[in-house]
């Protein structure tokens, strides 16, 4: 995998679990340097805004994540 698509699969919203419903880091999190955190994290925030602001109550994949989780979502 090319540098920019490790970070591409960083920064989206989806994360794996255990089967207690831990939520695992990204795989490929270990691979990147601190220059490549650093881009992921800064590409998840933009993505999370940009989800947001399409949403029509203002939501994230990760707010309606955490609202499915605690069984207040859709």
């Amino acid at each position: 995998m090319k540098p920019n698509q490790q970070i591409e699969s960083v920064a989206a919203a989806h994360r794996e679990r255990t089967a207690r419903g831990e939520i695992l880091a990204h795989p490929v999190w270990s691979d990147l340097d601190g220059k490549g955190r650093r881009e992921a994290f800064e590409r998840a925030i933009v993505s999370r805004r940009i989800e947001a602001a399409l949403h029509p109550d203002g939501l994230s994949t990760t707010a309606l994540a955490v609202l499915r989780r605690i069984g207040r979502g859709q």
